[in-house]
C-alpha cells in the first residue's frame, strides 16, 4: 500500500520510532483505555470514539467504542491528517468540507458527517495518533467541548508515559541483576584466585596467620564492591568520586590521612574493581611502610589513565625493581590487577620529598 504524501508528517522517521518506542501497536484490548472511549462517546453525545495510533501504511485502533473494526489504510483515515498539527481536526459536516470530499469514509457507505480529534503528543513532540470521536451525522462542537477531548487525550498520554515508565524500570532492573550476578561470579573468582596465590606463596605463615591474611583480602574486596555499589549503576562511573569515597573509609581503618586528588572522568564499571583493589592493596602497603600523609592522585591524559599512590616512608630498598620484586604476595597480587587493566606498574621517589611512589598506567 503507498501512503499519500500528502498526510506523511515532516518527522516521519522520527515519528514512527516514537510510536515503536511505546510498544503499543497490537497489544491487547485494555480496561483503562475503553473506559476513556465510553467516557467520550458519554460526554460528547455520539456513537463511536477512538483512540487511535498512526503507524507507516495503518491506522491501528487501542480503544474503538461503538465500531467493530481494529484498523483502516492509513490513507482512509482522518487521524492521519490529524497528526499533521497540534491544533485539533474538526469537521462539523464532512459531507461539504472540502478536506474530507473524497475521503471513502465520508463518500462511501460508511457515511462520516462529524470528526473531531486531538493529536496524542509525547514530551518529546511527536504525535502518536489521536483521541477523536466520530458521528455519522453533521454536528457542531464547542470550545469547551474540544478543551475536554484535549483532556482526554492528555490521560491517554499520561498512561502511555506511565506503562513505557513501568516497563523501561523492569528492564533495568533485569540487566542490573544480570550484572549483579556478573559482579558477584568475578568477586568470588578473585578472591579464589587470591586465596589460591596465598596457598603457592613461599614462607607460608602459621595458619592463624593465613586465615587472618586471607579475611584481610576479602574484606578488601568487599570494601570495593560496597563503595562501588553507592556509585551510578549505569556502564560508567566516576573514577575520582569512586576512590574520595573509597580512600575516606580506608583513612578511618588505617588511622592514616589520605588525600586524593585528579580528574573528573568516568570509566567503565568492568575497570572499578581492579582500580579499587589496587588502590587498596597500595594504600594498605604505604600505611605500613611510610609515616604521614598518603596520596592519591588519578589523572587523565588523552587515551591514557596513570594512578598514583604516594607515601612518606624510608623509600623504595636500593635496587628495587618491580619485576624481581613480584615473587611476594603484595606485589603478586598488584601485579596481577594491572594485568587485568592492560597496564602497566612502575615505582619511583616521591617527587615531593621523602617515600616512595607506584605507577599504574592504563589505556581508558
Amino acid at each position: 500500500m503507498v501512503v499519500d504524501p500528502a498526510i506523511i508528517p515532516h518527522n516521519e522517521a522520527q515519528r514512527i520510532a516514537a510510536v515503536r518506542r511505546y510498544d503499543i501497536l497490537d497489544t491487547p484490548p485494555d480496561g483503562m483505555f475503553d473506559r476513556i472511549t465510553a467516557l467520550a462517546a458519554r460526554r460528547f453525545d455520539v456513537p463511536i470514539s477512538i483512540i487511535s495510533v498512526v503507524d507507516k501504511d495503518r491506522i491501528w485502533f487501542k480503544s474503538h467504542h461503538g465500531l467493530s473494526a481494529q484498523q483502516i489504510g492509513r490513507d482512509a483515515g482522518l487521524c492521519a491528517s490529524a497528526i499533521l498539527s497540534d491544533a485539533p481536526h474538526v469537521l462539523r459536516n464532512a459531507k461539504v468540507d472540502p478536506r474530507a470530499l473524497a475521503n471513502p469514509l465520508v463518500a462511501g457507505d460508511f457515511g462520516l458527517r462529524f470528526y473531531a480529534g486531538v493529536p496524542l503528543r509525547t514530551g518529546d513532540g511527536f504525535n502518536l495518533g489521536t483521541m477523536c470521536i466520530i458521528d455519522k451525522k453533521a454536528r457542531p462542537i464547542s470550545q469547551g467541548q474540544i478543551d475536554d477531548l484535549h483532556d482526554l487525550a492528555s490521560i491517554v498520554m499520561d498512561q502511555l508515559e506511565l506503562r513505557l515508565s513501568a516497563r523501561q524500570a523492569v528492564s533495568r532492573a533485569e540487566i542490573m541483576a544480570r550484572e549483579i550476578d556478573h559482579r558477584v561470579m568475578n568477586s568470588l573468582q578473585f578472591v579464589a584466585g587470591l586465596l589460591t596465590m596465598q596457598s603457592r606463596s613461599p614462607g607460608l605463615l602459621d595458619p592463624a596467620s593465613q586465615l587472618e591474611m586471607a579475611a584481610l583480602r576479602v574484606q578488601a574486596v568487599a570494601r570495593v564492591h560496597r563503595h562501588f555499589y553507592l556509585e551510578d549503576t549505569g556502564e560508567n562511573v566516576s573514577c575520582l568520586t569512586y576512590l574520595q569515597r573509597l580512600c575516606a573509609d580506608l583513612s578511618g581503618i588505617l588511622e592514616r590521612p589520605i588525600e586524593v586528588r585528579g580528574d573528573q572522568g568516568t570509566i567503565p564499571t568492568t575497570l572499578i574493581q581492579p582500580v579499587g583493589l589496587l588502590v587498596n592493596e597500595l594504600v594498605t602497603n604505604a600505611a605500613k611502610h611510610g609515616d604521614g600523609l598518603i596520596n592519591v592522585s588519578y589523572r587523565v591524559n588523552a587515551n591514557k589513565r596513570v594512578l598514583t599512590i604516594c607515601d612518606r616512608g624510608e623509600g623504595l630498598p636500593h635496587g628495587f625493581d618491580v619485576e624481581t620484586a613480584r615473587t611476594g604476595l603484595g606485589m603478586r597480587v598488584i601485579s596481577a590487577l594491572t594485568k587485568q587493566l592492560n597496564g602497566q606498574l612502575t615505582a619511583t621517589v616521591n617527587p615531593e620529598g621523602q617515600g616512595a611512589c607506584f605507577v599504574i598506567a592504563f589505556p581508558g
